[in-house]
């Protein structure tokens, strides 16, 4: 599958939201799953030991053996598939989770096995017809082959056992919701060669080992095994349902190769338009604003707060902030207004963020974004995660741990103010002829601390660029947002086309009073900088 396909269908999903159901849902009797198989014993040292052998070997695709009815199928055969609740596996069972699975079709043609984990022991899940409504999709149960698998797993919580709270769902994809119920940016397990000239190459979780939670557990742990040709890795998933979702992820990795650009922790976004780039052809639409997340979050290992409002940029955009130990960062959608976005229909501002806390030293590296370009909404374009410095070899054993933080609040936040809107447009002096080319830049800064600053106390907008002129800068209270509005212009010293870099915080008395903006400007070609 191609890297087109992968982001049509994750964004997809995740723009169907969910139906407004009951809040607590009444429990469903369960029916009895099938199973391949005798029970074998199971732990994560040895899925890692797994992982390790695997890695030794020369890289064996499963083979694909589905059968041409269900690759052919559309987005709306697909959709009819429904899965059964009743065979849910600890449907009726009084746990406080349920776990179900979705039917190979669309772009989810490659099978994974699927084990329940119960008192150290792990059995197969059989596939069976029985699970599935097959509605209007055009398939006959009967005719599909015994063998046939899963394309993944949903995750449901006992306050509500119609929504999922969780999905693992093609390639090593997986995604969550918090209390806003809504599917937004997407996880994976491990990101390869993204973003480079040559083709990306996507991981699989071949095999999915789901434990057996007590019955007064509020924690589910998953394992999973990854495989692809450059490495193979054992993944250990604890999810906490919340408000904001706790997923603690523990990774042991174990490359075939030397890994070029191997990216831990990914995140995979959509941004197509917002105020602070509206250059695009789908500009035009009559929605003020199109995106998953709005920026990239990072807490440097020095302490450092730093914010990336995300662009659509006209080619392929890469950027990477080096770092040692870094304590966090993140693809945000800090906006949550309506307003901005007057979308009824998927609701881009109920979009979660997702924070990804590092539990362990992962020494030196560099948090890196790529960008690509888009004019549709259905694909995300937008990837961030944790580089290390030194490139994997064959033979090695790479640990990660951390956490991924889903909802619409983080747990980690500047303690200074932080950038709430980025606004670009054209520069100048209103009223007064413009002899040359500008490009103004407005942030707002908002953040309790700014309301301890007396009247007499002067802010100054420390403001940066790594080409051109800043002219006509000032910081004024912008009594709206409780907050202050920094605005400058920028006149391009040459012809270039390439990116400006542009850092701007604020201070007072030589205190540094809030996080640092972060920007990339690509300025016109000089026939189009209109004076």
């Amino acid at each position: 599958m191609q890297r087109r396909d992968f982001l049509r269908a994750s964004a997809a999903l995740a723009a169907a939201g969910f139906p407004m159901q009951s809040l607590f849902a009444a429990a469903t009797a369960g029916e009895p799953l099938k199973f391949l198989g005798k029970p074998q014993a199971f732990d994560y040292a040895w899925l890692k030991g797994q992982a390790r052998t695997l890695a030794t070997k020369p890289y064996r695709p499963a083979k694909n053996t589905i059968p041409d009815e269900i690759k052919k199928m559309d987005w709306d055969q697909f959709q009819a598939i429904q899965y059964r609740p009743e065979h849910a596996m600890w449907a009726g069972d009084k746990l406080r989770f349920q776990a179900k699975f979705f039917h190979l079709g669309l772009y989810f043609t490659s099978p994974v096995q699927i084990f329940e984990l119960k008192n150290g022991q792990a059995q197969e899940l059989a596939y069976d017809p029985a699970m599935f409504n097959y509605g209007k999709s055009g398939l006959h149960p009967e005719k599909l082959p015994k063998e046939l698998g899963f394309a993944g797993f949903k995750v449901n919580f006992h306050t509500d056992l119609e929504r999922d709270i969780s999905a693992f769902l093609g390639a090593s994809y997986f995604r969550a919701v918090g209390s806003d119920w809504q599917y937004g940016l997407s996880a994976r397990g491990l990101a390869i060669d993204c973003g480079m000239a040559r083709a990306e190459e996507f991981p699989n979780f071949t095999h999915f080992w789901l434990e057996r939670p007590a019955a007064d557990s509020g924690k589910l742990v998953v394992y999973a095994l990854l495989d692809s040709p450059s490495v193979s890795g054992a993944y250990r998933f604890e999810i906490e349902p919340a408000a904001t979702m706790v997923m603690q992820v523990d990774v042991a990795l174990y490359p075939r190769t030397t890994i070029e650009r191997m990216g831990v922790a990914p995140l995979t976004s959509m941004f197509q338009y917002a105020e602070n780039d509206r250059g695009m052809p789908g500009a035009n639409d009559w929605r003020p604003e199109i995106h998953d997340s709005d920026g990239l979050a990072l807490h440097r290992g020095n302490g450092e707060w730093l914010w990336r409002p995300l662009v659509n940029p006209e080619q392929l955009r890469f950027n990477a902030y080096q770092d040692e130990n870094p304590r966090g960062f993140g693809l945000l959608q800090r906006d949550r207004n309506f307003d901005h976005y007057q979308d009824d229909g998927v609701f881009y501002e109920r979009r979660p963020s997702v924070w990804v806390e590092p539990t362990s030293g992962w020494g030196k590296g560099a948090i890196q974004l790529v960008e690509i370009p888009t004019t549709d909404e259905t694909f995300d374009n937008i990837v961030c995660f944790w580089n290390p410095e030194k490139k994997p070899e064959a033979g090695q054993e790479h640990l990660f741990g951390y956490r991924l933080h889903w909802g619409g609040k983080m747990p980690f936040v500047p303690p200074l103010a932080q950038v709430v809107a980025t606004r670009t447009g054209r520069g100048g002096v209103v009223g007064q002829k413009r002899a040359y080319f500008s490009w103004r830049f407005v942030i707002d800064f908002a953040g309790d601390n700014l309301q301890l600053l007396g009247k007499d106390i002067k802010v100054e907008p420390v403001i940066s660029a790594s080409r051109g002129t800043v002219e006509i800068s000032s910081v004024r209270p912008l009594d709206a947002i409780h907050g202050l509005r920094v605005m400058f212009d920028l006149k391009p010293s040459d012809t270039a086309v390439t990116p400006i870099d542009l850092r701007v915080f604020l201070r007072a008395n030589g205190q540094t009073l809030s996080e640092t903006w972060l920007y990339q400007w690509t300025p016109p070609a000089m026939a189009k900088r209109v004076v």
